[in-house]
Parts: C-alpha cells; sequence; structure tokens
C-alpha cells in the first residue's frame, strides 16, 4: 500500500496518473496548498522541501516502509517497482530519463511562471510575461520537433517522461500558448488524454480544489509564509 500526499496541481497529477497507470493499492491524503497543509510537520518529516507530492510505500526496500519527494524521483521508484514504463534497455531507459528530465528542469519551471505571471501575479509585469510565454512557446516548440519523429516523448513507447510533462500542457491557453500551433503536440496531447487511466488520475482528490486566489491561499502560496524559518 501507498500513502500518497498530493494536491490536484500538474506535479500531483503526475503521480495520480502514474499509480492508475501500473494499478497500484494507494490512499490519496490531501494537502491542501492554499490552506497551507504543506508547512505541517507531520508532512515536512516526508517532503522537507514542503513541496507535494511526496509517498510513503508502506512496502519499500527490504520491506519497511520509505518516503519519498520529488516528483520524477516517485515516477522512476514507481516505475522499477513495478517493472513498467521506464525500460531497463539502457538507451530506452536514458530516452526516457533525458526527456524526464526535460520536463523537471524547463517544462514544469518555465510553464509555472508563465502560468504564474498570467494569472496569479498583483500585477502585469509585461518583461516577465512576455519572458516567460516565449519560453514556453520555444519549448512547446522543442516537443513538435521531437513529436514529429516519435509516437511518444521518449521514442515509440509511452513512458514515464509522457506521464510527466502531459499535465503541465492542459493549461497551454493561460501559459500564452496555442497548442494547435503545434499539431504534434497537439497529436500527442489527445492521445494520452484519452488514456483510461490518465482520466482516472485526473479525478483524484478532484472534489477537494479550492480558491487558489483568496488572501489566505496567496499567502500561502506565494507570500512570506514559505519563507518562514522551521
Amino acid at each position: 500500500m501507498i500513502d500518497l500526499y498530493t494536491w490536484t496541481t500538474p506535479n500531483g497529477h503526475k503521480v495520480h496518473i502514474m499509480l492508475e497507470e501500473i494499478g497500484a493499492a494507494y490512499t490519496a491524503h490531501p494537502i491542501n496548498i492554499g490552506k497551507g497543509d504543506q508547512f505541517a510537520d507531520a508532512f515536512l518529516k516526508i517532503s522537507p522541501n514542503n513541496k507535494i507530492p511526496a509517498i510513503v510505500d508502506q512496502d519499500g526496500p527490504n520491506g519497511k516502509p520509505y518516503a519519498l519527494f520529488e516528483s520524477g524521483a516517485i515516477l522512476m521508484y514507481l516505475a522499477d517497482k513495478a517493472g513498467r514504463l521506464l525500460p531497463q534497455d539502457p538507451v530506452k531507459r536514458y530516452d526516457a530519463i533525458q526527456w524526464l528530465m526535460f520536463q523537471m528542469g524547463s517544462v514544469g519551471p518555465m510553464l509555472g511562471q508563465a502560468h504564474h505571471f498570467n494569472k496569479y501575479a498583483p500585477e502585469k509585469i509585461e518583461y516577465a510575461v512576455k519572458r516567460y510565454e516565449n519560453e514556453a512557446n520555444r519549448l512547446y516548440g522543442v516537443m513538435d520537433r521531437r513529436l514529429a519523429e516519435t509516437r511518444f516523448l521518449a521514442g515509440n513507447d509511452y513512458s514515464i517522461a509522457d506521464i510527466a510533462t502531459w499535465p503541465w500542457l492542459r493549461s497551454a491557453e493561460t501559459q500564452g500558448v496555442n497548442i494547435d500551433d503545434y499539431p504534434n503536440v497537439r497529436r500527442w496531447f489527445d492521445m494520452i488524454g484519452d488514456r483510461e487511466n490518465v482520466q482516472a488520475g485526473l479525478q483524484v482528490l478532484a472534489d477537494h480544489k479550492s480558491d487558489l486566489t483568496d488572501d489566505e491561499a496567496y499567502e500561502n502560496m506565494f507570500g512570506n509564509k514559505q519563507y518562514e524559518k522551521r
């Protein structure tokens, strides 16, 4: 059994989808990031960077509970545990890992910034909006060129690279991107979105969504609360 500590964000959805894809038994525990649950001592013991998602595998290595944070690491761990979605062949494995790292290092941070400055910034900073929208479109272009050559990001097989990246493209418009300008990305995005396990993953904690634009949420998400010494 896996205890999943999460919320309904792209990083949370990655692990929701992965758990559904591998058919793992899990219990989802909501960490309401708008209410500040991520700063609770009990959660920090599992995720010291106070970010979701995190897991505790009650049947971890050597049969002992094992806690893990960082979504990319969680995907790799679950893939290896299940023997699926991360190939053992060295070339195919590192093809998947490099595109996973592309998501972790570029797609998530840059698309997240575009989303933030378009939706949450208290003032419209034209330089920031333009910078991150341009970078978002550049990254969609990178993916579009790749997907002109391969069915999935890491090659012809569905992998954790696709699972990690797909949730971030659900808000293309808020990132300043018209996804239809990237037909190969559009084809890939629709194909993955049609997967039953992807749709099931999106339903995890779907009834727990909260308004992340009220004052309390804004303070917990973007204000000084996250910088307090603990």
